[in-house]
């Protein structure tokens, strides 16, 4: 079973920065499509960006696009987002999922949920004045 464990959440005022860890256990990180997703207690679980194996395909839901910036270091088996401009609707959990990439993966699987076998614990963000 492939684990994942988020880091970095934290309380961020309005307009500031954060960034995001995610570490996958294993050997096969380097094979897996990443993303992340957030909710927060009012609205469904939505995506937020995903990034392929090979960095070679990545997507950002329109709400952060712009700001967000997915990447990951396949040597520390780590995928981040770097969060830039938080705005008070960024608040929310927000958790790591992955899964083994295909060639046969298109925009829609790699933005749904249920695509991804393995999932962290989540982490929380809190963007507050």
């Amino acid at each position: 079973q492939v684990q994942l464990v988020e880091s970095g959440g934290g309380l961020v005022k309005p307009g500031g920065s954060l960034r995001l860890s995610c570490t996958t256990s294993g050997r096969t990180f380097n094979a897996y499509a990443m993303a992340w997703f957030r909710q927060d207690p009012w609205k469904a679980r939505e995506f937020v960006a995903a990034i392929s194996r090979n960095n070679d395909t990545i997507l950002y839901a329109v709400d952060v696009e712009g700001r967000f910036t997915i990447s990951r270091d396949n040597a520390k088996n780590t995928v981040y987002p770097q969060m830039s401009n938080l705005k008070v609707e960024d608040t929310a959990n927000y958790w790591c999922a992955g899964d083994r990439d295909h060639d046969k993966w298109d925009t829609p699987s790699r933005r749904r949920r249920s695509s991804y076998r393995y999932w962290g614990q989540g982490t929380r963000v809190r963007v507050s004045t």
